[in-house]
């Protein structure tokens, strides 16, 4: 199968069974976003989203969180991984957005970066998700799925994966495409042992055609 259709076959089922598609990450401004996406890094979205609604209460602004202690904010966050780094980071993400864009999220994925804590990644979805930006945020989840259906070639790390993904996902569709990759692999496509009989995409997946050809090779003739 030829790379261009196999992306048009995986764009056409998406469009058909996930028209709507959007971050489980609970937020109401960029800037609840931004604090949120520095808390999922290697934690579950589902426990960020226990963790927040207490902790925007508490800092309901980036102006509240730049003045924060450290020990305060590590007692909201303790129960997430990395807690410590992660208290730095949002704190001092809080404090350049005050001092360096006057408490307004940029768009710009350069410019984003230039917050602690923001990297390649997280400003990807922010630019995405916020501004619906035609950036691709690749996590683990994106890396392995678009690997596994052979959707990328030898992609070594998530910035050849983002850069061969956007080569062929029409621009306007990108934001959508990250939330379908992330909602598939977090659900369907998982690390361990993929659930390839709940997948839709199975007629264009290297990874099942693959270990299809291996279970006819290991049945028993007749």
């Amino acid at each position: 199968m030829r790379q261009a259709e196999r992306y048009e076959k995986l764009i056409t089922y998406f469009l058909e069974h996930r028209p709507e598609a959007e971050t489980e990450l609970a937020y109401t401004d960029p800037y609840e976003l931004a604090v949120a996406v520095i808390l999922s890094a290697q934690c579950t979205d589902k426990r960020v989203n226990l963790i927040t609604p207490a902790f925007f209460k508490q800092y309901p602004t980036a102006a509240s969180l730049a003045s924060a202690k450290h020990a305060d904010v590590f007692g909201l966050i303790k129960s997430c991984s990395y807690p410590n780094n992660k208290t730095k980071n949002i704190i001092g993400m809080a404090q350049g957005l005050i001092r360096d864009f006057g408490g307004v999220m940029p768009s710009d994925v350069d410019e984003l970066q230039k917050l602690p804590g923001i990297g390649r990644k997280s400003a990807n979805v922010l630019a995405a998700v916020i501004f619906n930006k035609p950036a691709m945020a690749v996590d683990t989840h994106v890396h392995r799925v678009s690997a596994r259906i052979g959707l990328t070639l030898n992609a070594k790390n998530p910035y050849q994966t983002e850069m061969q993904l956007i080569k062929h996902i029409p621009e306007d569709l990108i934001p959508i495409a990250h939330h379908w990759l992330i909602l598939h692999g977090r659900y369907v496509c998982v690390a361990r042992k993929p659930k390839c009989s709940e997948c839709g995409l199975t007629g264009i997946c290297k990874y099942y055609l693959n270990e299809a050809v291996k279970g006819e090779k290991r049945s028993p003739k007749a």
